[in-house]
């Protein structure tokens, strides 16, 4: 958080909701109901972070999981308004593929990597997501990706070589 004037100033971020779902726990009296929830949180400029919210009413478990999603962000490179390089992410039994793509390509994706990208701030870039559909594993796989890309400083730095010997 910024601090201006000794007041903490809120950080613009969007919340985006990715899936709600119903779940149900049978106790001796029947059903008890509550609800969980995605939540993909970005500021358009390199950070985003995704958790999972669970309470009683839907309003709660959206805030909760904002308030998770906004502790764990990750700080992604972009080159321009992609990504440095293709990269593969897995999570569970899903798997998503993105690639840079021309600037005026836009943002080919799916629902749930949809969400995160934009949210990132991503304006041109190819994805596919394969094997599990599933909202909550192709958040975490589109995340894992993001989480392992690289720009060419710091490969060069891992390497202990300079940018242009690569």
């Amino acid at each position: 958080m910024a601090e201006i004037d000794g007041i903490a100033a809120e950080e613009k971020f969007t919340e985006t909701v990715v899936g709600v779902s119903r779940v149900s726990k049978v106790v001796k009296g029947g059903k008890r109901f509550s609800f969980s929830t995605v939540v993909v949180v970005g500021d358009k400029n390199g950070r985003v972070g995704a958790a999972v919210g669970k309470a009683n009413e839907v309003q709660s478990s959206i805030q909760k999981a904002a308030a998770k999603a906004k502790k764990n962000l990750v700080n992604v490179p972009l080159l321009g308004n992609t990504i440095p390089h293709d990269i593969v992410g897995n999570f569970c039994s899903s798997r998503v593929i993105m690639k840079p793509a021309a600037p005026g390509t836009g943002v080919i994706a799916g629902g749930p990597v949809r969400a995160v990208i934009e949210a990132l701030g991503v304006r041109d870039i190819l994805t596919k997501s394969q094997k599990s559909r599933n909202p909550y594993n192709v958040v975490f796989a589109t995340l894992d990706g993001l989480r392992n890309l690289r720009t060419k400083k710091d490969v060069a730095e891992l390497r202990g070589k300079k940018v242009e010997e690569i």
